[in-house]
């Protein structure tokens, strides 16, 4: 026996065990498109029971609304231009990074990950892999920048996504979704009670696109889910970045037809991904296991599935910044509490850290929500902050939200644009199409708001942008060789 199982041994002859952690992570999933979200047509049975015997947030936030920069925030705790993580081709600096894994091993867990992580083929950052090998990226840290200027449709990108808008019993999703549930049923089937407690981190892929979903799955839905409400002039009056997202993604291609039977297909493959869910905690419920497991269920970030104009995720609108969150432990919590005030995944980081009893690096970012969770009315700091610096923009952009507001800001492009603002007040305008930031009345709480987000974040801004260009334009040194760290030959 090494030096930390003793010590483990020994603690665990003192005290009650730590309880098991099942994080259970989605792809892509539109917060309102969920029962226990509020939505009456979504059959999300599985998730809307673990919000009635669980505590739902109801304002949560991805770290930034794409998978990368998303996962590797969950994984270390800390806001993305503190980690490097601007794009979908970057990773942390090495297995040993401190991460959730590492600290919960740490306090005498073992950490599992059973899904895509996106990681790097090189690194788990203390995530013991099961299920197969589904994380084998080979990540270049490059990235680059739409010209302000350009207003050219990538027309080949938006139709070969939305080609893939049909029925279909297989596609790379849902074989490897299938994978994700079979590796986590052989996980549970040979646990048993004295073994070390566990953090497995459940990576599902589903339901992001392909939209290619089973037939059984559409058919509830077709003709019955409405069309995206779309102001007259409100395309026209979108921020430049995200009139690059439409452009860069070939979204303007997309016909009225398209539109309609993706949304009725997104609602297919978000029941699709809840019954695998389903599934594992059907299996969990069977094992001795359950009472002491915590069960958390998120996403990395939403889809916008056709609202302001806008598909997949990228923006800070709510349907892609805005992520579901639910912690279900009915032995410490009773179900069906709500919590309204804004956190975000690095909060979820420092909480699930807490349960286990371990602590993060200082550093860290995030606060920890345990206390809010044992009590609803202890006071909250009602807050969160994400994060875009990745692709098909002209510049990288900072959310903030705090009470009812939401402020965005823009960095400028080049010296012929300026920044630009958004400004929302959730509560009189939650779909978002009236920018206070356009008027000068709201001037002051711009200001007061742009202040915070610099304090959130140790820097404006602005030098973010400029250290993730240099960045882009450098790339890892090692970019382009395998796993195993032999140079490929450049076979032209």
């Amino acid at each position: 026996m090494n030096r930390r199982d003793f010590l483990y041994s020994a603690l665990a002859a003192t005290r009650e065990k730590p309880p098991n952690i099942l994080l259970i992570c989605s792809d892509e999933h539109n917060h309102r498109v969920a029962g226990c979200y509020g939505n009456r047509l979504a059959r999300t049975p599985n998730l809307d029971r673990i919000a009635a015997r669980g505590v739902t947030f109801e304002s949560a936030y991805t770290a930034s609304p794409l998978c990368v920069p998303a996962r590797l925030a969950l994984t270390a705790g800390k806001h993305i231009h503190r980690i490097g993580a601007w794009n979908n081709s970057c990773r942390l600096p090495g297995d040993d990074y401190p991460s959730l894994p590492h600290a919960l091993n740490a306090a005498g867990y073992e950490s599992y990950l059973c899904g895509k992580q996106h990681y790097d083929a090189r690194h788990r950052y203390g995530f013991t892999e099961l299920g197969g090998n589904m994380n084998n990226s080979q990540m270049t840290g490059r990235g680059n920048r739409r010209e302000a200027g350009d207003e050219t449709v990538n027309e080949k990108a938006g139709r070969a996504r939305f080609d893939e808008f049909r029925a279909g019993e297989d596609s790379t999703v849902i074989s490897h979704d299938r994978k994700v549930t079979a590796g986590v049923l052989d996980f549970l089937a040979k646990r048993g009670r004295g073994d070390k407690p566990f953090f497995l981190f459940a990576g599902y892929l589903a339901p992001h696109f392909p939209l290619t979903v089973p037939e059984r799955f559409w058919a509830p839905y077709r003709g019955r889910i409405a069309m995206p409400n779309i102001p007259a002039g409100h395309l026209e009056s979108l921020p430049l970045n995200y009139k690059h997202l439409r452009r860069g993604f070939g979204i303007p291609v997309a016909g009225e037809d398209t539109i309609r039977r993706g949304r009725e297909l997104y609602y297919g493959f978000t029941e699709w991904v809840d019954n695998e869910i389903g599934k594992v905690l059907a299996a969990l419920g069977r094992s001795p296991l359950a009472e002491n497991t915590v069960i958390v269920y998120t996403t990395d970030h939403g889809e916008n599935m056709g609202e302001h104009g806008l598909w997949w995720k990228n923006c800070m609108y709510e349907n892609a910044a805005h992520v579901p969150m639910i912690v279900c432990w009915p032995k410490r919590w009773s179900g069906g509490q709500r919590r309204r005030g804004a956190c975000s995944h690095l909060d979820l980081v420092r909480t699930v850290a807490d349960i286990g009893g371990a602590r993060m690096p200082e550093n860290a970012d995030g606060h920890s929500m345990l206390g809010w969770l044992d009590d609803a009315q202890r006071p909250w700091r009602d807050l969160a902050v994400s994060q875009y610096y990745a692709h098909n923009i002209a510049s990288g952009y900072a959310m903030i939200r705090s009470g009812d507001w939401k402020y965005v800001y823009h960095c400028a492009p080049d010296q012929r644009h300026a920044a630009e603002r958004e400004l929302y007040n959730l509560a009189s305008d939650p779909g978002e199409f009236q920018n206070l930031a356009k008027g000068s009345s709201e001037r002051p709480r711009i200001e007061k708001m742009h202040a915070m987000l610099v304090r959130e974040l140790g820097e404006d801004p602005e030098e973010t942008e400029r250290r993730c260009r240099a960045d882009y334009a450098r790339g890892y040194s090692d970019a382009g060789r395998p796993a195993d760290g032999k140079k490929r030959r450049n076979r032209g």
